[in-house]
């Protein structure tokens, strides 16, 4: 199954809805392909809270969360740190270690 186009779809939101931000949303959305973690960005920069509804939706790829546990290397981040960064729940960042890291 092909993946949503999400380059086409925040770029109609933001000029329907939010057209003072499309310069902040410029740099990624010039992006080929955008990831989970640009549409992430995206959702920040547009409505600055996360809906807390809508979390259990949430899906990354691969390529994203290896992005994910290298950010939290980088930055010296706990898993309840990063989860709390990324809004997603210590159990899955542990599964993530676990799925992609420890072999």
């Amino acid at each position: 199954m092909d993946r949503p186009n999400y380059k086409q779809i925040y770029h109609d939101i933001i000029l329907e809805q939010f057209p003072n931000k499309m310069k902040q949303c410029q740099n990624i959305l010039s992006k080929s392909v955008l990831s989970a973690l640009d549409v992430i960005k995206l959702n920040s920069i547009l409505w600055r809270k996360h809906n807390v509804n809508n979390q259990k939706h949430k899906s990354y790829d691969k390529a994203s969360i290896l992005k994910m546990l290298e950010f939290q290397k980088k930055n010296k981040m706990n898993n309840l740190q990063l989860a709390a960064h990324f809004n997603v729940s210590r159990n899955t960042v542990t599964a993530w270690k676990k799925r992609f890291l420890i072999k």
